[in-house]
């Protein structure tokens, strides 16, 4: 029984997130047996079983696979091009006042304006094949991306950032020690938006411009009127974003170990020469993290001089970002 109860608690989430679309699945099976659907309503409603039954035929004559195919290209490709430049892109214009400044209003602009109208021009300059619908798919998923790292950017504690430039750190070290890893739940929270703007992408290009993948079956088959190979393209659609938004929820679980549950406080008095170097060393922990520290140090016989270190951000097992103190 505890083992039982061990297992629930371990996967409670998945086993009420499952238990429910399996709920819901088996209550939209059971409505044409318990109710009288009225003429209209029935002659285009469907169930999971011929749902199922379509998407075997379907892949007995390999019509799935080559539209998956198409729609994977698309979807990875412009996916992957909306994290190489709005990753990098979102980073800078946090940090940089003057590239913030020349871009918002493009950022702004663009990303207030319905990616569906972009669709005409670039079928003009890029035809109908493939390349149109990469970057319709492009478009959706940069914006999102690129204003969740611009604000986790300006989110980061300046008190962090200013420690660790007052030690002599660089811009990159800077970025990588402090503002990267700081950012990380807001760039995730983008990603995750991105992906369902990917797919929307996907789906409308296909509609609009082309003659194959999943969108232009889900387009035909309403044209048709078969609603089951309808709901058989929503269904892959679905299941994709749901295994993409898992799996990016893992990668912030990884990503987000460092995030402390507690503060440790050090505080260390000195009664040293004026004119001597030393080393802060913090070695708690043996693995490579980030510690919320505050460190408190004052000196007796030079001047009046003090040391405040709070928040995240230094790592730890390391001397705390090469910090020698005079």
């Amino acid at each position: 029984m505890n083992n039982l109860a061990s297992f629930y608690r371990e996967r409670e989430q998945a086993i009420l997130g499952g238990g429910f679309i399996l709920l819901l699945i088996l209550i939209w099976q059971t409505v044409p047996a318990l109710i009288s659907l009225p003429r209209g309503i029935a002659l285009f409603f469907t169930t999971p079983v011929e749902v199922i039954k379509s998407f075997y035929q379907l892949v007995v004559r390999n019509e799935i696979q080559s539209h998956a195919y198409i729609s994977a290209v698309e979807f990875i490709v412009g996916l992957a091009l909306a994290i190489l430049v709005g990753l990098p892109m979102g980073l800078v214009m946090g940090r940089s006042k003057i590239l913030d400044a020349m871009l918002d209003p493009f950022v702004t602009a663009f990303n207030a304006t319905p990616r569906l109208v972009f669709l005409p021009l670039l079928m003009l300059w890029l035809g109908i094949g493939i390349w149109s619908k990469i970057m319709i798919v492009f478009v959706g998923a940069l914006f999102p991306l690129l204003i969740n790292t611009y604000e986790g950017v300006k989110n980061v504690d300046r008190v962090l950032v200013n420690v660790v430039r007052s030690f002599g750190a660089s811009e990159w070290q800077t970025m990588k020690v402090v503002v990267l890893p700081n950012s990380v739940p807001y760039i995730v929270v983008g990603l995750r938006l991105a992906i369902g703007r990917a797919l929307l992408g996907v789906v409308v290009g296909e509609f609009f411009a082309s003659s194959r993948g999943l969108g232009f079956m889900i387009a035909g088959a309403a044209t048709n009127y078969k609603v089951d190979v309808v709901f058989v393209g929503v269904a892959i659609f679905m299941g994709l974003s749901l295994v993409l938004t898992h799996l990016v929820k893992r990668l912030e679980s990884r990503l987000s170990r460092w995030r402390p549950e507690s503060t440790t406080t050090i505080t260390i008095q000195f009664n040293l020469d004026p004119f001597l170097f030393f080393n802060f060393y913090f070695l708690p922990d043996p693995v490579s993290a980030f510690l919320p520290i505050s460190l408190s140090v004052s000196f007796r016989r030079s001047r009046a001089t003090n040391c405040s270190i709070s928040g995240n951000g230094l790592p730890a097992g390391q001397p705390s970002s090469g910090v020698v103190l005079d």
